[in-house]
């Protein structure tokens, strides 16, 4: 189950969504950190914004950060899942959808986000849990 790897997920609320100006502050070395974010409208799940839709939809068209809204750049059709979903489940489907975030929802409620990095940690960690079984049955 994914509840492990899961963290509670950081949420935009523009008082109305998407008129909210996108607001990003350089780093000295002039990289642009974006936590991916959920974007509510109410309690319901309208969007994803992460570093990939600024980079594509700002950097790359040369639009300025203060005058672009975050409607015009976050992901509208977003893929989702439950909590009673495997790891191995979300690792299949991000694989397969080529995507880095699923927001987890609860009767259509956004209660965590999950990133390829919270799957591919989980995995590593429950074989490294098996290696270390195993080892114990061999020297036994």
């Amino acid at each position: 189950l994914i509840w492990f790897a899961m963290r509670p997920p950081p949420a935009v609320k523009p008082p109305e969504l998407g008129q909210a100006p996108l607001v990003v502050n350089e780093t000295p070395s002039g990289t642009i950190p974006v936590e991916p974010a959920v974007v509510l409208e109410g309690d319901r799940l309208a969007g994803i914004f992460s570093e990939r839709d600024y980079a594509r939809q700002v950097v790359l068209l040369g639009k300025s950060s203060r005058e672009t809204q975050v409607r015009e750049i976050m992901t509208h059709k977003v893929l989702c899942v439950r909590p009673d979903q495997t790891v191995d489940e979300c690792m299949g489907l991000m694989t397969a959808k080529r995507v880095r975030h699923l927001p987890v929802l609860d009767h259509k409620k956004v209660i965590g986000v999950i990133s390829i990095g919270d799957v591919v940690k989980e995995v590593i960690s429950e074989q490294q849990a098996m290696i270390e079984q195993l080892e114990h049955y061999i020297h036994s």
